[in-house]
């Protein structure tokens, strides 16, 4: 399996603007820039990498605990799942240092034990998590009764 997605940037690194646009059409011509990036503290102005990668890991981390709990046996009501990303200079560079996973569960006849062994497995075999393995990757998980 390939998935795509296409980025068009245009002018200086600081001053240019960029474009990026997703195979499955969520994105089309989504802008981003280096201040939407780097100095819009909200991050309601627009996309940037780090957003999308945080919540690909969020998403992706969500379908592979569905799975391994409907492998044992278990039907998930709700997984709510947010990816905090930390990006910050090391040795002069941005560099993505931890993500931190807060999953708040609702999965009927689970044992806390269970549900913690199938959570860690969900965050250590992820492909996201896989692909990230540079980054700390941290999981705070809580399953409502």
């Amino acid at each position: 399996m390939k998935r795509t997605a296409n980025s068009v940037w245009k002018g200086a690194g600081k001053e240019g603007k960029g474009t990026l646009t997703t195979q499955s059409g969520v994105f089309q011509e989504q802008p981003y820039s280096f201040r939407l990036r780097f100095e819009n503290e909200d991050g309601k102005l627009g996309t940037n990498p780090e957003e999308l990668i945080a919540a690909a890991h969020a998403g992706c981390f969500n379908m592979a605990l569905a799975v391994q709990l409907s492998n044992a046996g278990f039907t998930p009501g709700e997984l709510k799942t947010e990816a905090k990303l930390h990006l910050e200079t090391v040795e002069g560079a941005p560099t993505i240092t931890k993500i931190e996973l807060t999953l708040v569960a609702e999965v009927p006849g689970i044992g806390k034990e269970k549900f913690m062994e199938l959570a860690n497995g969900a965050k250590a075999n992820c492909p996201v998590s896989r692909v990230l393995k540079a980054a700390e990757i941290t999981l705070d998980a809580t399953l409502k009764s």
